[in-house]
């Protein structure tokens, strides 16, 4: 029997930072908890930012994760949005490395396509599935906390098949490595 091994999903934000846990025991995931983390009632984006910071370490040091999962930023138009979104995101992982967990980043693309095939699927087909997957009889008001979950699944799915990356620098290291496959 192997060891469980247990995953914290985030979906940052500022106002709203979705977390879910889940645990894998004999290859199988289970969820443990799911929620979301509000600072509306925080004005100042400083004083959000330092609720997020300790709202996340109570988190890991609650569960104990084995690996913390975030949902990276994407490129959108509104500049100031991206920013705020990538300090949520930057005190999530903070918080985490202040335990030592080990951080893994994903593209929403990617989360979506693990989830349900499909990298343009809506937060509300992201739930769907996941509630078919792991039984979950009442999916929560803000779909951050199902995106979460979907963030910490996609972590271990990619545990399970890890993509290989290439042996090779650049292509001087490639052909150095394989003299055999250089033509003259």
């Amino acid at each position: 029997m192997e060891k469980p091994v247990t995953i914290l999903g985030i979906d940052p934000g500022t106002n709203v930072m979705g977390y879910g846990v889940i645990k894998i025991q004999n290859n199988k995931p289970k969820v443990v908890t799911l929620g979301v983390i509000k600072t509306s009632g925080y004005g100042d984006h400083y004083k959000k930012l330092q609720q997020l910071f300790k709202r996340v370490l109570h988190i890991v040091d609650e569960y104990n994760p084995d690996h913390v999962a975030l949902e990276a930023p994407f490129y959108g138009k509104n500049v100031q949005s991206m920013l705020k979104l990538g300090r949520a995101q930057g005190v999530a992982m903070a918080a985490a490395l202040y335990r030592d967990k080990p951080i893994a980043e994903y593209a929403p693309l990617k989360v979506k396509q693990a989830i349900t095939g499909m990298g343009r699927a809506s937060k509300e087909q992201v739930a769907y599935f996941l509630q078919q997957l792991f039984h979950i009889t009442e999916v929560p008001k803000e779909l951050d906390a199902t995106d979460a979950i979907a963030v910490a699944v996609c972590h271990y799915l990619q545990l399970k098949n890890p993509i290989k990356t290439s042996d090779y620098k650049n292509w001087n290291d490639f052909i150095k490595k394989n003299p055999s496959r250089v033509k003259k």
